[in-house]
């Protein structure tokens, strides 16, 4: 697989992460498979997928516990821990289908440790303040993320869903290796806000999560079925009947130039987010293997000038994100 840099004098990852949200929670958890998901994980790493991103409050606390049992049970074939570059978070709290903010730097001490003891890591390679709390000022949190660098329980920060105001005073501290918001083809609210563009400047990674927009990007979604109850997008305004029936235009196009190209749906649609900068590494997430070899193959594939432009044409979603 291409590799691509994790921020400044960062080491080399592929050009394609793993998101591992979904394999615990956020959508359908009836097809939750714990096993398969490990196997997925492997599988990741022997392709040359090693950004392995997980956070604390996914499940909460699971998708970090699966995520460090898949590394330990890798152990017989060689320390998979030493192959992977690990990112998790902290900074948010859920009180049941709901998240808040929580920066407080009492919190973030407390939280890497059992971020830590989850994955059964001494430390991590990427920690990211997954939210900025409004009630907490931005350098307190940020210099809490430092202090955990300096006890060397993380080698880098990132900070997700910032400002470019927020991005740049946390860097003004301790430097931003990588930045991780949505990013996809019909979420482009970081190209437009100048975030892509400064990571680029700065020698930070941008990690677009959600590159396949939850999905819906691939064309497998009908907006006559129906989500489970678990699942996120049951509440998401875009998934509503009427703007998926809608954004099907956005669909039909990828589709299209997929089709012209011998690729999938999906393919077109990381391979686009890969295309806005060499510093652009997209973690799709998924637990199908199929999907996971699907993603992994988006690194190989070159979108001409022409198809880029027709590409940067599709309309965004005529629904919000949130």
């Amino acid at each position: 697989m291409r590799q691509r840099r994790l921020g400044t004098n960062g080491p080399e990852v592929g050009a394609v992460g793993l998101g591992c949200m979904g394999m615990t929670t956020a959508y359908d958890t009836n097809e939750r498979d714990d096993e398969e998901s490990v196997r997925v994980i492997h599988r990741a790493i022997e392709l040359g997928v090693v950004l392995i991103d997980t956070a604390e409050v996914y499940g909460p606390y699971e998708n970090e516990e699966l995520v460090g049992r898949a590394l330990a049970e890798g152990v017989a074939e060689g320390d998979l821990r030493e192959r992977v570059v690990l990112a998790t978070k902290t900074g948010i709290a859920l009180e049941g289908m709901k998240i808040r903010p929580d920066g407080r730097p009492e919190r973030i001490r407390e939280a890497i440790d059992g971020s830590l003891r989850r994955l059964g890591a001494d430390h991590v390679d990427l920690y990211y303040l997954h939210r900025v709390d409004p009630a907490v000022p931005i350098e307190e949190s940020w210099g809490a993320m430092k202090e955990i660098v300096e006890a060397g329980k993380a080698v880098r920060l990132g900070i997700s869903e910032a400002t470019l105001e927020q991005i740049e005073k946390a860097h003004a501290i301790h430097p931003v290796s990588a930045v991780q918001s949505e990013m996809s083809l019909w979420t482009r609210d970081w190209i437009e806000a100048g975030v892509v563009g400064w990571c680029a400047e700065n020698d930070a990674a941008f990690i677009p999560f959600a590159p396949l927009g939850r999905g819906y990007l691939t064309g497998a979604l009908s907006s006559r079925e129906g989500f489970d109850e678990n699942d996120f997008r049951a509440r998401n305004p875009r998934f509503t009947r009427e703007a998926m029936e809608s954004n099907s235009r956005i669909v039909e196009t990828v589709k299209a130039v997929a089709e012209r190209l011998g690729a999938t749906p999906a393919q077109v649609a990381i391979a686009w987010t890969l295309a806005q900068g060499e510093h652009v590494i997209p973690i799709p997430g998924t637990k199908k293997m199929r999907r996971l070899e699907e993603n992994a193959a988006a690194a190989d594939l070159n979108l001409p000038e022409d198809v880029l432009a027709e590409l940067d044409q599709i309309p965004v979603s005529v629904a919000p994100r949130y």
